[in-house]
């Protein structure tokens, strides 16, 4: 369990605890959890009944330990500690591989991975000028509101509850695609850049990173089907004489892994999904598509490699749950780019190289990349992106 599934997890119990009428508070967007401090214990700590104590008008003690038996019951936590004025102290249940619950929880949930019920019951009404900007905002605000359990209705006229900064042209010479991410990508209190930018197939293009790697994974997929395997989760390292592949840092030499550019098997380096330029050449360097941390890592499957792009998958539910309880689809738009941005790197690690077989640490790595294409393709669904098979 990572630390960000463990704050959803304590959220749930305030979540709980507020239902069962022992708690009368908000719930909070987000649970702090890290190390124990002097005299605590287990593997992580929260102060939330510390938090919620003054709004709920008891004292922090109260809190901690009507929190403490919902916790204590949470699949993956085997015990749960009141130590001080009110510290949960959380002993985690021990994992064999907590990649493959996160993974196998996104490809089972598909693109309603991160739906949730944080606005269950709510109708949320928006009254919105008539400017495209604010349509296209509110617009996604309807679809993350339901996405959490509500429902949100859009009105016009003043006064507006609504008002994003308007764009400075009509975006439609872009696209539906490219010109809903300029709308939606800045923070609503930032002018929005209509520009041809938007449509540049370069890493420099935060749209295209995201649709490209999107596009890229579905390529990995259909190329796993041709060498006669497919996802399946699992640890997603392998070893070679008896060391990590892939950890940050290692070097590879002799029949190690190649850092650039490997043969493939199938037709991989030749897919339609490869980098382009604007005149529609391939890119140098072809799958492994040249982005800057390609160049760390030949084969990002170690640890401290996985932990980006981990962090990111498991932090989708609560950016969700933000950004349709703040209606600002800017925070989704921003996390699918920090989310691509951490799976590019690890592509080039999927596919067999050279005279390699497929292993159960290949299945692996394809479900950890289907998983994020998974997580791309619902969050560019929820913001009425196109996510593209082929780019």
């Amino acid at each position: 369990m990572t630390p960000v599934e463990l704050s959803r997890t304590v959220l749930h119990a305030v979540r709980r605890a507020v239902d069962d009428g022992e708690l009368s508070v908000t719930v909070p967007e987000r649970a702090v959890v890290g190390e124990p401090g002097p005299g605590g214990c287990g593997d992580y700590a929260t102060t939330i009944a510390l938090q919620l104590a003054r709004p709920a008008g008891q004292p922090p003690l109260r809190v901690a330990e009507i929190l403490r038996p919902r916790l204590a019951d949470a699949a993956g936590i085997r015990d749960v500690v009141v130590t001080g004025p009110g510290f949960l102290n959380i002993t985690l249940a021990a994992q064999a591989d907590p990649v493959s619950g996160l993974v196998r929880e996104i490809l089972d949930k598909g693109v309603r991975y991160g739906h949730g019920d944080a606005l269950a019951g709510q109708v949320v009404a928006l009254r919105v000028p008539y400017e495209v900007r604010a349509e296209v905002v509110a617009d996604v605000v309807v679809r993350l509101v339901g996405a959490q359990g509500g429902r949100a209705t859009v009105e016009h006229g003043e006064p507006v509850d609504l008002r994003p900064v308007p764009a400075p042209e009509d975006p439609a010479p872009l696209g539906p695609d490219a010109a809903r991410w300029a709308l939606l990508h800045p923070a609503p209190h930032d002018r929005p850049r209509i520009s041809a930018d938007h449509l540049v197939q370069r890493e420099n293009n935060p749209l295209f990173r995201v649709r490209y790697a999107h596009a890229r994974i579905r390529s990995l997929s259909r190329n796993a089907v041709r060498l006669g395997f497919a996802a399946e989760p699992g640890p997603v390292a392998a070893t070679r004489h008896g060391h990590p592949i892939g950890d940050a840092g290692a070097t590879h030499h002799g029949d190690d892994v190649p850092t650039t550019a490997a043969p493939r098997h199938g037709d991989d380096a030749l897919d339609d999904a490869a980098p382009r330029h604007g005149d529609g050449t391939p890119d140098a360097g072809g799958a492994h598509y040249g982005h800057p941390a390609a160049a760390h890592y030949a084969h990002p499957t170690g640890d401290a490699a996985l932990r980006p792009l981990l962090t990111s998958l498991a932090d989708h539910p609560r950016i969700l749950a933000a950004a349709a309880t703040h209606r600002a689809p800017d925070r989704v738009a921003r996390h699918l780019v920090t989310v691509a941005d951490a799976v590019l790197p690890f592509l080039p690690s999927v596919l067999p190289l050279g005279e390699e077989k497929p292993s159960a640490a290949h299945r692996a790595r394809l479900a950890l990349a289907e998983a994020a294409g998974t997580v791309l393709a619902g969050g560019l669904s929820l913001l009425g992106i196109d996510a593209p098979e082929h780019l």
